[in-house]
C-alpha cells in the first residue's frame, strides 16, 4: 500500500482474545498467531487507485472509503495483492456467493473478527483502549460526519479509527444458522452512540449492502 503516512502495515503478535455475543450470551476464546493489519481503514484515494472507482458518499481523498459492500472490499484486497506481486487470498465467486480463503496465500485480506478485536484491544482489557473522545469519531463529537482517517490517536501499537469513523468488514460469517450469510461489523462509526464505540460491540450486516458508514481496513498473514 502506497497512500501516505497512515497505509503501513503494523505486525501484531501471537496471542488469545475472548470473543463474547451479547445477544446469545455466549463467549468463546481464540488464539492467534502473528499478523499484519493496516494502521488505519483504507482511505478513498487509495481505493481509487486499486480499483479505479470512488464508491463513497462523503469524499475525499484522505477520508475513509465507504459505501462499499463486503464482496467490494474482498475484491479489493484481491486486486490490491496482484497489485503489489503477492498470492490473492481469496476465491470469489459474488453470484452464488461463495468465497473461500487460501490461508496459505501471503496477499492482503479482511482481518477475522477475533484478528480485529485483538488488535483492537492492544493488551487493554476494558470497553476500549483510551478516551473515546481521544481515540474514536462518533455521534457526540463527528458532527454527523465522516473524518479523515488518523485524526485521533492510536492504540499503543499504532492502530488508529479501531473505534468510531466507519465500521469494518470483517471475514466472518455472523450466524449462519439465523441470518444465513450476514458478515461481522466491528468498530462503531461516526453516527453512532458511545455505546456502539467498544472493542466487543459486534453487528452484521448482507455482504451484498453498501452503507455510508461502513469500510474496511486490510490484514495480512505472516510467517506462514
Amino acid at each position: 500500500m502506497s497512500d501516505g503516512p497512515y497505509t503501513e502495515m503494523v505486525r501484531i503478535p501471537a496471542g488469545q482474545v475472548t470473543l463474547s455475543d451479547r445477544r446469545t450470551q455466549r463467549s468463546w476464546e481464540v488464539g492467534l498467531g502473528a499478523y499484519e493489519i493496516a494502521a488505519c481503514p483504507v482511505t478513498q484515494r487509495c481505493y481509487a487507485e486499486v480499483t479505479g472507482r470512488r464508491p463513497s458518499v462523503a469524499t475525499g481523498d484522505s477520508l475513509p472509503v465507504e459505501s462499499v459492500s463486503w464482496w467490494d472490499a474482498a475484491e479489493f484486497c484481491n486486486a490490491l495483492s496482484a497489485r503489489d506481486g503477492l498470492t490473492p487470498a481469496y476465491r470469489l465467486r459474488a453470484a452464488d456467493e461463495h468465497a473461500g480463503w487460501d490461508t496459505a496465500a501471503d496477499g492482503y485480506r479482511l482481518p477475522t473478527e477475533a484478528e480485529w478485536e485483538y488488535a483492537c484491544r492492544a493488551g487493554t482489557a476494558g470497553p476500549r483502549y483510551g478516551p473515546l473522545d481521544d481515540i474514536a469519531w462518533y455521534r457526540g463529537n463527528s458532527g454527523e460526519r465522516l473524518h479523515e482517517v488518523g485524526g485521533k490517536l492510536p492504540n499503543v501499537w499504532g492502530l488508529h479509527d479501531m473505534l468510531g469513523n466507519v465500521w469494518n468488514w470483517c471475514w466472518d460469517v455472523y450466524d449462519a444458522e439465523v441470518y444465513g450469510s450476514y458478515r461481522v461489523l466491528r468498530g462503531g462509526g461516526w453516527f453512532d452512540e458511545q455505546w456502539s464505540c467498544r472493542a466487543s460491540v459486534r453487528r452484521r450486516s448482507h455482504p451484498s449492502l453498501r452503507i455510508d458508514d461502513v469500510g474496511f481496513r486490510v490484514a495480512r498473514s505472516v510467517g506462514r
